[in-house]
């Protein structure tokens, strides 16, 4: 889970968003607890959290996207108990990008250029249908989990690709945002040195 920090461009606010729904800002209302900023739909969905004054609350390093931790969830709730916000903030920080192992690959029933993939990601084994020739079996891969956000902007979620399952995508070099040279086709394939399940920082 990723929050974000913009102190130059949008000022001294760490923005927590919860959830990825869609909404007219004019559906939006705004809750105020001291330094703590509450969003709501219009249906009472909570959508996410602004804290003001951040860099008093938190010590925050880095600008833009931070992935949030243990050590800052733990700073959060505190904050949200100083200020008697009962709210749960059981947050799902598991890595969203993973290396995956590659149990085995069929042709897909519907589509000639489709394999349905078994891909071992270290907790689990997920369904993936991928589209890059160059897949295979026992190979090692980059996993975008379902809730993982791509560098373009791209929510990851489970879905069905000519009437399959498929849960996550197999990742290539360009879809994360790493240099691809021209004559490298399809996903990013790992060496050995990898291990399965761990998170891929990029």
């Amino acid at each position: 889970m990723d929050v974000f920090y913009n102190p130059v461009g949008v000022g001294d606010v760490l923005m927590i968003p919860v959830t990825d729904t869609d909404v007219n800002r004019y559906d939006v209302t705004h809750k105020n607890i001291g330094p703590i900023t509450k969003i709501e739909g219009k249906d009472g969905e909570l959508l996410g959290y602004n804290i003001f004054e951040a860099s008093s609350h938190f010590k925050l390093e880095k600008t833009g996207k931070i992935r949030l931790t243990e050590e800052l969830l733990s700073e959060i709730k505190q904050l949200f108990s100083e200020q008697g916000v009962d709210d749960s903030l059981d947050f799902d920080l598991s890595a969203k990008f993973v290396v995956g192992y590659v149990t085995e690959k069929k042709q897909h029933e519907n589509a000639d250029k489709l394999s349905v993939c078994q891909v071992d990601v270290g907790d689990e084994v997920l369904q993936i249908v991928c589209g890059a020739q160059n897949v295979d079996e026992n190979q090692k891969v980059v996993v975008a989990k379902t809730g993982a956000t791509m560098p373009s902007g791209l929510k990851i979620k489970p879905t069905k690709l000519r009437g399959v399952p498929s849960s996550g995508m197999i990742c290539s070099k360009r879809e994360l945002g790493l240099p691809q040279p021209s004559e490298e086709k399809g996903i990013y394939v790992l060496d050995e040195s990898y291990q399965t399940g761990s998170a891929f920082n990029f």
